[in-house]
Order: C-alpha cells, then structure tokens, then sequence
C-alpha cells in the first residue's frame, strides 16, 4: 500500500546559525516572514513549540495566551497552512533544569504539568490534536540522583494528566538517548512504545522518531520506524540524518547516508504512511555557513525524499522477492546500490 506524503517543518529550522560554540551568524526572521516560505518551498504545515505559538508564554495571562494563540491561528489559515503539532518547550526554563515530570522538586513537576496544559489549549486553538513530548531534560548526568522505577512512573503520572485535559489529544513520545542530559529515561522508540502501554490511554500514545536520535542510539531509522508501524504507534517522523555519535546534528535527510535514507522512505511507503493523515516532518538545520535566507536544508531534503521514493517505487519487488528466497543478499546489496546509483 503506498503512502501518501506531505511535508511539515518548525520555524526553528529557519534560524540564526547560532551554536554551542558561537553566536548568531545571520539575521532572525520574524515568524510572519518565516510562513512565507512554507508554500514556496512545498510544505502545507507547521510544527509548533507552545512557545512558538505564544510567545513569553509563561510570563502571559490565560487570556493573553488564549488571544495570541488566536492571533497564530488566523495568521495560519491565511496562510493556507495547518498546524501539524504543538510541543509544551519543557527543558529551557529555569524550572525544568533537572527535569520536567521527573525533577526531584515537587514545584517543578507542577510547573511541567501547567505547562502542558496550556500546550493543550494552544493546540485546540490550533486546530490539532497531536501534542509532541520530547523528554529532554527526563534523565540523569549520574543515576544515582534518580531512582529510574520511580521516574518512569512520573513520566506516565504526566502523560496521564495530559491526556485527562482533552479526549481528542494525542501524544506523540519523541525519544532521544542523550543530549541535554547523559543518561535518558526514554531512550529509544521500545521504550516510548512500552510508555505507552502504560498510560491511562494507550490508544492515544505513540512516537515520533527522529532519524539522528535513533542513530544516536546506535539504531537503524527504518528499523524503529518498522517497529512503531507493526505497533501501530508511528503518530509523526523527524526526518534528517546524522553523522556519527555525536550531538545531535540534524542534518538534511540522506546527506551522509543515502541508503539508510532509502530504507526510511521504503518502510514509510511500503506501510502507507500518511494515510490516516500523518505528516512527514523535517528536523534540519542550515550549515552555519549558509547565507541568510538560509532554507536550502530544508528544499533539499523534501526533494531527496521525492527521489528517493521515486527510487523505492522503482525497485523490481518481484526480483527482490526472488532474491531473498534464494538467500542471494549479496546481488540484492548490488541491486540496491545500482538502483541508488541510477542504473
């Protein structure tokens, strides 16, 4: 069954080139001037932080809130764009240092818990139901701080909350093994799929797996993309690609490694991604070197995926299947790598 692709990225994938080591290389865009992109570039949604919708959401009143998610919202339709999801931004405040759900002090984990609900009411204005949750700062630097039994069940007392605020959401568990923090309670898509098996609504809890994040685990994209397919938990992807072990790096997709992007495309096609309207998200960032506007990262990696599965459709699947019955996987390493080749 062949899937159905549209694209989707965030605002923070148009940025300043800013690092770990450096300042701002180019100029902010203002968020209005960053939707001009969107439709230029081939994509019909954008994925929101709640921050990113309301800005100085914390410092606002529940009515304050409510009018700039509205201000957002009608800036959207204008736009002919949709939002894809809403992400509550849990690992910047002060508040969130030693977690969010799993911080040893009580007050944080009440400030986690506001945080996504107003995450949720910016997604209804939105008109989403998809709430993302990257547990970024849910771990250790040393694991004798936490005790990993209990911070699971925190982590699961927070989904649930979420979920009590509004039967239509879904929660989308982003995993990621380390970066911000050493050790990461949910480090892989098992562990995310396990979570959700957890909660008061398993229904309504999966994944999206960022393609450096499950590298970064030491784990094939396609082959956690499988599992949460067969789980029936794949709710949204981060596409890119990373190199190495590393931080996080966030590269255009399939620029180190055009097979393994191959397979990511395959699996999504072969499994019909995007038929119960899910979206393929980009998480890719512009080499600092990029002159502003710096968007080029994210047209190449819409248009390496477009190639690609041009070249999954082309596959002769009756002399791959011959192929793996007779166990001849070194002509089927040649085959693929011809096909990539464009013979």
């Amino acid at each position: 069954m062949a899937g159905t692709f549209r694209f989707s990225f965030g605002p923070w994938n148009i940025h300043t080139g800013a690092d770990s080591f450096g300042p701002p290389v180019r100029k902010p865009l203002a968020f209005a001037k960053k939707l001009e992109f969107y439709r230029e570039l081939g994509f019909g949604a954008v994925q929101f932080h709640d921050d990113d919708a309301v800005p100085g959401l914390d410092e606002l009143s529940t009515l304050q809130a409510e009018r700039k998610a509205k201000e957002t919202a009608r800036l959207l339709k204008s736009s002919g764009l949709a939002a894809e999801f809403v992400a509550p931004r849990l690992w910047e405040s002060p508040r969130t240092v030693d977690g969010a759900f799993t911080s040893n002090n009580p007050a944080d984990r009440t400030y986690a818990r506001e945080r996504c609900r107003k995450a949720v009411e910016i997604a209804n204005r939105l008109e989403t139901d998809l709430i993302v949750l990257w547990l970024a700062r849910e771990g250790t630097y040393i694991r004798e701080a936490k005790d990993s039994k209990w911070a699971v069940e925190r982590l699961v007392e927070g989904v649930n909350r979420i979920l009590a605020c509004d039967p239509k959401i879904r929660i989308a568990i982003e995993p990621k093994p380390n970066e911000p923090m050493d050790h990461a309670f949910i480090p892989t898509t098992g562990h995310a799929v396990a979570l959700a098996g957890l909660t008061d609504d398993p229904a309504r809890v999966g994944v999206n797996i960022e393609s450096a994040h499950a590298i970064l685990a030491g784990l094939d994209p396609a082959e956690e993309m499988g599992f949460a397919l067969a789980s029936r938990k794949l709710f949204t992807v981060h596409l890119n690609d990373q190199n190495g072990l590393k931080f996080d790096q966030d590269k255009s997709f399939g620029s180190v490694d055009l097979r393994r992007a191959l397979n990511q495309v395959w699996i999504l096609d072969r499994s019909g991604y995007g038929k119960n309207g899910e979206w393929v998200g980009l998480d890719v960032k512009a080499m600092r070197t990029q002159p502003a506007p710096a968007v080029k990262h994210l047209r190449n990696s819409r248009e390496i995926f477009l190639r690609l599965l041009k070249v999954s459709r082309g596959l002769d699947e009756s002399k791959i299947a011959s192929l793996v019955r007779e166990r001849d996987y070194e002509e089927l390493d040649l085959y693929i790598m011809e096909r990539l080749l464009g013979k």
